[in-house]
């Protein structure tokens, strides 16, 4: 992001807070529950472009890598003891068995070290064969749901799924990036995989899901994030 752009959008670090609760939202797209010692993450999609290349596709499989380097380094520093994926974790329901012997031994590695829910996804709706942790179709926590897909009408859903991204112009000047979007009853993560994409939140695929009064939002920046007034939005 465009250093004088970001400056315009807010010159604080934000925190979350969300159906009567506080999170630090990570420039990586994680969300980090202080209170639970908890790491939210959506949408890993590990094994895409693994997935692609077997199909034929030209594209380098390095994603799970840089996946798993970003998941590493929030769990070092944030020292979480758990760690909840909002489903879409591996981007076929077989693609476990696609892990590279390295990546195989880094993610034993995460799951061996604290507690891992794996929530079931469109992606990937069976349990992960091999993988350490425990596999649900959905969570609750302290009055929180945590679950796949968004869905209106559930006070205190945080899902995943949509991948969104908000798209702003700030002084003639205008950026897009992935981010955290919330109206107080429905909390949507970015995606978190290397080689995810993001769909602006002002897309159809968002349409009825918000109260849009009580929106907001939280933008990824490079090294922190930013708080973005829904005004500031465009398609």
């Amino acid at each position: 992001m465009n250093r004088s752009l970001a400056e315009a959008i807010s010159d604080e670090t934000p925190m979350l807070h969300f159906a009567g609760h506080d999170f630090e939202p990570l420039p990586s797209g994680g969300l980090y529950w202080h209170a639970q010692r908890t790491l939210l993450v959506a949408d890993l999609h590990f094994e895409k472009m693994a997935s692609f290349a077997r199909r034929g596709q030209l594209l380098p499989p390095y994603d799970t890598g840089m996946t798993l380097a970003r998941l590493e380094a929030d769990l070092a520093l944030t020292k979480a003891s758990r760690l909840v994926a909002l489903g879409d974790s591996f981007h076929r329901a077989n693609a476990s068995s696609l892990l590279t012997q390295t990546d195989r031994m880094r993610l034993d590695g995460v799951t061996a070290s604290l507690d891992c829910i794996w929530l079931l996804g469109n992606h990937d709706p069976a349990p992960h064969e091999g993988i350490g942790g425990v596999c649900l179709p959905g969570l609750e926590v302290a009055g929180l749901t945590f679950t796949h897909e968004p869905r209106r009408g559930v006070a205190g859903l945080v899902a995943g799924h949509l991948h969104p991204a908000a798209h702003v112009r700030i002084a003639g000047r205008s950026t897009r990036r992935p981010c955290f979007v919330h109206d107080g009853r429905l909390l949507i993560l970015p995606a978190y995989g290397a080689s995810t994409g993001a769909l602006n939140i002002l897309s159809p695929a968002f349409a009825g899901l918000f109260d849009w009064p009580s929106l907001e939002v939280t933008m990824l920046g490079r090294e922190r994030t930013y708080p973005v007034s829904p005004r500031r939005l465009i398609s």
